[in-house]
């Protein structure tokens, strides 16, 4: 099925809230694609990230899943389960959990944080490919001053 092309003068037009909404359900959906195929989910990779002290974790320190909920809020999606995905990283060896139902990431799961995070870059020029770095910050500039027009959070 060919897709119709608008002029800018019809695109100007078009809803910002509905294209944005597309876009971050095909950007998602795509990533997540592409780490299933690498054996591994975006949260867990999420999980390994906020418990690594060599990533976003401030201390290093062992979290519970509400302290990993708590964390991760603005970008985990209502069908994300953080204790069965913890579940699936305990059976690899990649998180161990303390008598305060503390999760830590294991020397196993630090590697493997490394490893999956090498695919990043790929999965990033596959989504970016044919958009110009200025076309694209152009473009994060105008979604920021949308968000600061409608009193969204501060970006």
């Amino acid at each position: 099925m060919a897709t119709q092309r608008l002029s800018d003068a019809e695109l100007a037009t078009q809803p910002a809230a509905y294209w944005t909404g597309v876009a971050y359900e095909s950007l998602i959906a795509f990533t997540r694609a592409r780490h299933a195929e690498f054996g591994f989910t975006q949260p867990q990779f999420w999980l390994l990230r906020n418990l690594s002290g060599n990533d976003i974790s401030p201390d290093g320190h062992g979290m519970t899943i509400a302290e990993l909920e708590s964390a991760m809020s603005t970008y985990l999606r209502s069908e994300d389960d953080l204790e069965a995905e913890a579940g699936v990283l305990l059976d690899r060896g990649w998180l161990t959990r303390d008598d305060h139902e503390r999760l830590w990431i294991t020397e196993a799961g630090e590697a493997a944080r490394v490893d999956l995070k090498q695919h990043a870059p790929a999965i990033r020029t596959r989504i970016h490919h044919g958009i110009d770095d200025a076309d694209y910050v152009t473009a994060l500039k105008v979604l920021r001053q949308m968000i600061r027009n409608t009193d969204g959070p501060a970006v």
